[in-house]
This record gives C-alpha cells, structure tokens and sequence, in this order.
C-alpha cells in the first residue's frame, strides 16, 4: 500500500461516506486487521459510531471481518475494493448503454446501497422510473424484474454470501461472527417471484405524505409476513464489469490497427465467451469457424471463406490478438487476453513516453521494446539520432524508471572498463510506476475540485437557494415578471463565476475519468503478469 493509494481511498471515502467513515476506514487500511477495541481506542471516536461505520463500510463490501482462533473479529480494509468506487459512474454509464434507463438506475441503487433485495430493488426503481415520467403513466414491476433478470443472466450482478441454514444447534454457543458461504451454483439464480404493481409517485403535500406514512405503518403493523425472497441479496459483480472493459479496449484497438469487419470479428468471439469465460482467464474458450460464423450481427453479410481469410489474418498479425488453437474443423480460435492487455499496456506507455519527452524518446523506447537489450552506440545507430541527443535522452527516460540498464560485466571485479551497459525496457515495472503517478494524479484531481468547491462556497450556496425559489414558484404558477426578479438576485459577475466554476470542476471530472481508464489498463496488464504461471 503506497501513501499514493492511501490518500485516494481516504479521499473516496470522504467524498462518499463522510469523515466518520473515512477515519476508520483509512486506520484499517494503514494499520492492517484490527479489533473492535482497538478501533475505538486508536482513532477515538465513540462506539456506537465506530459500529455504525464498520456496518456501512461491511455493507458496501469495503472491510471483511474474521474470527480468529481465541474468538476475537478482526475487521480488515479491502483497500482495491476502495478504489473501485471511482469508477462507479463508469459501471452506472455502461448499464445504461446496455440496459437502458431500467439498467441504470438498478446498477446504480445496487452500488448506493451496498447489496439489496430484489423486490425492493425492483419496488425502488419503478418508483424512481414512474418520477419521471409524464402524468397518468406508471412502470410496472414486470418490466424492472425482466431487465434485473437480464442482469443477472449476463453476470453484471451476482448473489451476496449468507449465513447456512440449519447449522445452528441449541446446545452450541453462536460463534462472534457468522460465516458467509455461497454455492457457485446458486451465484446468478432468480428466484421466482410475482411481483405484480406499479410505480408510485411522491406526494407533494406534507399533510397528505403524513397521513400516507401513517396508513402505511398501520398496514405494516397488522401484516408482518416478510416478503417471498427475505435474506436473498444482490450485489454489483465488479469483476464482469471489467470483464466488459477489457473486451471493449481489445476491439477497439483490433479496429484501429486493422479495420470494423476484424472488430465485429472479434467482439463476436468475446460475446461468445463472456459468460463461459472468467475474468482472470490467459484465453478465451475455443471456436471454430462455422460458430464464429452463425453468431455474427445480422448486418455483417460476409461470407464464410471472407471470414477464414479474416481469421488467418488476425491469427498471422504480429501482436496476437487472436490464436490458433486447433486445425481441425477447420481451424479453433482463441483470443489472447494477456497479450492483448500486454500490448494495451505497451500502448499506453509508448503514448506517455510521447507526450512527456517527445516523438524522438519515443522513437528509441519503441526501439527498446521490439530488441530488448541494446548498448548505447546501438542505439544512436538504430534510432539515427545523434550521439548527445540520444544519451541525454536515455538519460532522461533512465531518471523516471521508464528505462532499465542491465550491467553485464566480462570480468568478476566488475571494472567499468570491462563491463556492457546494456539499456532495456522493464514493462511491468514501468507499469507499475505509472499507475502510482495515475493514483496520485487522481488524488489531486479530487482535491482541486473539492478546492474549488470550498472557495465558492457562499457563491454556490446563495445558487442553490434561488433555483429553489424559482422551482417553487414554477410550481404555484407564478408570472414571467416575479421569476426574472428571482433571477435577478445572482448579479451578472457572480453569474459568469459560476459559468467558469462549473466549467472548471466539468474539466476535473472528465480528467478524472480519463485518467482512470488508463489505471484500468496497467491494473489489468498488472494483474495478468501476476496470475500468469
């Protein structure tokens, strides 16, 4: 855990949770698995908060807890599960992109609240859906639960682990902590439920809101029976998501090296094998031909000997993007997904390379990288640059650990004189420095715009309360005149600050989302040099 990661999280956690939750949260993750005691005493807040923090923090899947062999919990950060919140609005865009509003708004009460149950799940989002729409219109149940079900059957949402039943006996004491077990089997069933109704919209009147929530408790009162999937809980599967990512940057770097039909091509291969296939897989499952054919869009009209030709040319291409697994039946495919990372990742360093130092470092790092190991007269020779342009920039690039020097000396004394200097390029290595800077990069992305949130506090403030005015009096139908003198109230300055205000924190969010998308590609390139044997 570098500092760079540690203030990121305590950021996220800030923004999120509150400063509550961020002190705990950031204690766990500096300090390692804790008791409960020790929580309370190291960080000095009450006991009730520190349990109120640990059950949000536990709920939204950010600390796991233990019992250990005296029969003491130890609670313990997921520091990586931390930094996933970042990329929260990514997994709400794509749900809509797939799914729709309906996805939308399930993925995104999932990730608000942690983990759910489907009925209330489904009860929520129609209500939020039937807000919106026009009046006399409602969302029905049965349309929310199709689309949860669609989620489900694509993995982008997956079953919480929960206590077994018919464990417990009564002559054994509890244990401290219950533990949460999950059949593999069970991970993406729906139960069956007949959830019949329709959306309901908020009532505008206090009184009547009132006497609604007293019929309701008066309702609740005589019915305690718990509804049909009671202790079934649903969550968001990150690891699909990503999943989804990955095979989104694998076919848009097929589609710029080569053309849309390769693309098409290989999206079809990895559709295939989404669900079949798990995250942390080197290669997809194999297909032949003939099925890579059936499942193609309807609106490819190629032919199948057009699509042996494209299969033999990915299969040929340099960066083995896709393999041959077999020839028989015509020939098995895969997808290299390691690989395919490993070039992403080499990709993105060689951009980087060419924004911080130019076409020319480039030039040799992209040098480095297809021979491997080269002196520094090779170099110069190879690249054509001349003799102090190119050590200064070996140099350089050698300063911020984007280029290795591996000594090989010829004598055991290791004498200058008698050693070669070989200069390298250390992918991971490299891959890992940048994603520090992208974590610490984010980090001050978050704190300037919380920076200039704080500076216009007053400003931003006295905005809110005169678009709640005006608001309220749309409402009671107030005229044209009465609502510009509203307006009025935010003079011509303090308008344009606010303009250049919301301009500046819209330049942060999106830098912030840019910037993690290049973390997502040296996490998965990372993460697939681990897992590799």
């Amino acid at each position: 855990m570098t500092q760079a990661e540690l203030k990121l999280c305590s950021l996220l956690l800030r923004e999120y949770f509150g400063d509550i939750v961020e002190a705990i949260g950031a204690f766990l993750i500096r300090s390692g698995p804790q008791p409960l005691r020790l929580i309370v005493a190291d960080t000095g807040l009450l006991l009730d908060q520190v349990k109120k923090a640990l059950c949000v923090l536990i709920q939204h899947n950010l600390v796991g807890y233990q019992v250990q062999k005296r029969g003491l919990v130890e609670y313990e950060a997921r520091c990586w599960r931390v930094l996933r919140i970042l990329r929260y609005p990514r997994y709400i865009y794509t749900a809509k992109s797939l799914y729709g509003d309906t996805g939308e708004l399930l993925v995104e009460e999932l990730l608000l609240n942690g983990h759910m149950s489907m009925s209330a799940l489904v009860r929520k989002v129609a209500d939020r859906l039937t807000e919106t729409m026009e009046d006399g219109k409602t969302m029905d149940y049965s349309e929310v639960a199709n689309t949860f079900v669609c989620l489900v059957d694509t993995h982008f949402v997956q079953r919480c682990p929960l206590v077994p039943e018919g464990l417990d006996a009564p002559e054994v004491p509890p244990p401290p902590a219950p533990t949460l077990v999950l059949n593999e089997k069970d991970m993406y069933v729906v139960p069956r439920l007949s959830l019949v109704g329709k959306g309901k919209r908020r009532r505008s009147c206090e009184e009547e809101d009132g006497e609604h929530q007293a019929k309701k408790q008066k309702q609740d009162g005589g019915s305690t029976e718990p509804p049909p999937d009671d202790g079934i809980y649903w969550q968001v599967n990150i690891d699909r998501f990503h999943q989804h990512f990955r095979d989104q940057a694998i076919v848009s770097a097929v589609a710029n090296r080569m053309d849309q039909t390769s693309s098409e091509i290989v999206r079809t291969m990895l559709r295939m094998s989404e669900v079949t296939t798990s995250s942390s897989a080197p290669y997809t499952q194999p297909l032949s031909s003939n099925e890579i054919f059936r499942s193609l869009p309807a609106g490819y009209n190629i032919g199948k000997q057009v699509l042996d030709q494209y299969l033999t040319l990915l299969a040929d291409d340099p960066l083995e993007f896709v393999g041959k697994a077999r020839d028989s039946g015509g020939g098995m495919f895969t997808v290299n997904l390691h690989k395919a990372l490993a070039s992403l990742a080499t990709a993105t360093l060689e951009s980087i390379v060419e924004e911080r130092f130019g076409s020319r470092c480039a030039r040799i790092f992209r040098l480095l990288l297809r021979k491997k190991y080269l002196e520094q007269k090779q170099v110069e020779d190879f690249a054509m640059i001349p003799a102090k342009e190119a050590k200064d920039m070996l140099y350089r690039m050698l300063s911020e650990n984007l280029v290795a020097l591996q000594e090989i000396p010829k004598t055991p004394d290791h004498a200058p004189s008698r050693t070669f200097y070989l200069y390298t390029v250390n992918v991971p290595a490299a891959a890992r420095m940048l994603l520090h800077r992208c974590y610490k990069s984010v980090a001050n992305l978050m704190e300037r715009r919380h920076y200039e949130s704080r500076e216009n506090k007053r400003l931003l403030e006295k905005s809110q309360r005169v678009e709640a005015i005006l608001a309220s009096l749309q409402a009671t139908g107030a005229g044209d005149t009465q609502l510009q003198d509203i307006e009025e109230m935010i003079t011509g300055p303090e308008r344009h600050q606010l303009d250049t205000l919301k301009r500046n924190v819209n330049k942060l969010d999106a830098s912030e989302t840019q910037v993690d998308e290049t973390i997502f590609v040296l996490e998965s390139f990372i993460e697939s040099t681990v897992r590799r044997p």
